[in-house]
């Protein structure tokens, strides 16, 4: 978690930075092999270079954020789970619970949809 101590110790909210900090570990102990580091003042998870999955926080809520397919790919899964989403990003609120399941699907679909990937979005 040294990567994103910086940017968890900026969180004046101490529920919501507990919050951020335990979905942030639950990916790095899921997942090891995910290179965790902090981009646009967000921390996320990369994997040869490419993103894999990013966060921010809002007032009302933790952003998950696994690009415009992963969206795609998950929407039912995500209004079923009871959050709201754009284009780019799942909103968690601070008062519901993480559904953990769907943030590991959407990694793996990650991983794997992006493989091949040289860059470091989809084009």
């Amino acid at each position: 978690m040294e990567v994103f101590g910086e940017f968890l110790e900026r969180m004046p909210n101490p529920q919501h930075r507990a919050r951020t900090e335990e979905v942030l570990g639950w990916v790095r102990k899921r997942f090891p092999n995910l290179l965790p580091k902090v981009a646009w003042n967000q921390p996320m998870y990369t994997d040869h270079g490419t993103f894999i999955i990013g966060f921010s926080v809002a007032k009302q809520h933790l952003a998950v954020a696994p690009e415009r397919a992963g969206i795609v790919r998950f929407t039912d899964d995500i209004v079923q789970a009871g959050y709201d989403h754009s284009k780019e990003l799942v909103r968690i609120p601070w008062d519901r619970p993480v559904d953990f399941s769907l943030l590991e699907n959407m990694i793996e679909f990650n991983i794997l949809d992006k493989a091949d990937c040289s860059t470091f979005w989809r084009k």
